[in-house]
C-alpha cells in the first residue's frame, strides 16, 4: 500500500525511472498512430468527396473540360493526369494518409501534450493550455488562407503559357504542392505565438521586439515571396499582410505583458549597470519584531601605574594589541 502511494505520487509530479518514460513515450505514440489509421481508413471511403474538395481549387479557375482545348474563356487552361499505371493508387493512399494526419490533429496532439505536461510546473501548464488553444486555429487560418490563394496563384502561372500550348499538370506534383502550401502557410501564422512565448520566458521585451519592426517587415515579405508558389505579388501580399497585423499584434501583448510584470518589480526602472538602493532597515519577519543587537562599549583606561613598567591601556586594549 506505501509502495503503491508512492509511486502515485511520483507519477503525479512527473518523476519516474527512464524505462517508465520510455514506456509511457511507446503508450502514446501507439494511440496516436492508432488514430491516424482508423481516420485514414475512414477517409479512404471518402475519397471522391476529398479528391472534389482539394481539385477544386485548379479545376474552378484553370480547369479544361477535356480533350486538346488549350483556353476556356479566353484564358490558359490545364489538364490533370496521371503517368504510371500505379498513380492513381498511389495518389489515393497520399489523399487518405494526408487526411488521416490532418483530421486526427487533436488526438495526436492531445497524447503529446499527455506525455509533456506531467513535467511542467503550473504555471507554465496554464501558458501551455492558452498557447494550444491558440496555436490551432492559427494554423487553420493559415492553411485555409494557402487554400484560398491557390485559384488566383494557378490563373496567374499559366498566363505566361504560349498560344496552341497544352498545360498538362500531374495530380501527384499538384498534391503535394498544395500540402507544402498549407504546411508552410499554417506554420507561418504560428509567429506571433511564439514572439509572445519568447516575451513570457523573459527572452525578449516587447519594446525591443518594436524596434525590429522594419526588418521583420522586410524579412516577412522576402519570405511570402518564397513561399508562395509562383512568387507573384498579389500571393505575396496575401500572406505578408496578415502575417505583418499578426507580427503587430503580438508586439502590441508583449508590451502589455512587461507593463504588468514592471509593476511587480521594485528595480524596473533602473538601467543594467544601476544598482538598486539598499534597504538596511531591519523588518519585522512573521510578525516577530527583530531583536536589536547589545551595544558593547568597553571603556576608556587609562593605566594608574607610575613606573613605567605597565603599558598605557586604551579601550582596554595595550599598545601592542
Amino acid at each position: 500500500m506505501l509502495k503503491s502511494a508512492r509511486k502515485q505520487e511520483k507519477d503525479e509530479e512527473g518523476r519516474m525511472p527512464l524505462l517508465d518514460h520510455l514506456r509511457e513515450l511507446r503508450n502514446r505514440l501507439l494511440k496516436a498512430v492508432l488514430a491516424i489509421v482508423v481516420v485514414t481508413i475512414v477517409a479512404a471511403f471518402f475519397q471522391k468527396e476529398i479528391y472534389d474538395f482539394l481539385l477544386r481549387p485548379l479545376l474552378s479557375s484553370v480547369g479544361c473540360e477535356g480533350g486538346v482545348v488549350t483556353e476556356v474563356d479566353g484564358k490558359p487552361c490545364a489538364l490533370l493526369k496521371t503517368n504510371t499505371l500505379l498513380a492513381p493508387f498511389t495518389n489515393a493512399l497520399k489523399v487518405a494518409l494526408m487526411s488521416g494526419v490532418l483530421l486526427a490533429t487533436p488526438v495526436w496532439l492531445f497524447q503529446l501534450w499527455a506525455f509533456v505536461a506531467p513535467g511542467l510546473h503550473k504555471g507554465e501548464k496554464r501558458y501551455a493550455y492558452a498557447f494550444a488553444a491558440v496555436g490551432a486555429p492559427l494554423f487553420v487560418a493559415g492553411s485555409y488562407l494557402a487554400y484560398a490563394i491557390l485559384p488566383q496563384t494557378a490563373e496567374i502561372m499559366l498566363g505566361f503559357t504560349p498560344a496552341n500550348v497544352q498545360n498538362q499538370i500531374e495530380l501527384d506534383s499538384y498534391l503535394d504542392l498544395l500540402v507544402r502550401m498549407v504546411i508552410v502557410f499554417g506554420l507561418a501564422f504560428e509567429l506571433p505565438l511564439l514572439l509572445v512565448a519568447l516575451n513570457m520566458t523573459g527572452v525578449v521585451s516587447g519594446k525591443r521586439m518594436l524596434g525590429w519592426w522594419r526588418g521583420m517587415i522586410v524579412g516577412l515579405t522576402a519570405f511570402s515571396a518564397i513561399a508562395t508558389p509562383g512568387g507573384e505579388p498579389l500571393s505575396m501580399l496575401l500572406l505578408a499582410g496578415p502575417l505583418a497585423v499578426l507580427y503587430f499584434i503580438a508586439v502590441g501583448i508583449s508590451l502589455l505583458n512587461d507593463k504588468r510584470r514592471n509593476r511587480n518589480n521594485p528595480d524596473a526602472e533602473l538601467s543594467d549597470d544601476e544598482a538598486s538602493p539598499l534597504d538596511l532597515t531591519p523588518e519585522a519577519v512573521g510578525g516577530v519584531e527583530p531583536v536589536a543587537a547589545p551595544r558593547r562599549a568597553l571603556p576608556e583606561q587609562a593605566s594608574g601605574e607610575s613606573d613605567g613598567s605597565r603599558s598605557h591601556r586604551l579601550n582596554g586594549y595595550d599598545d601592542i594589541t
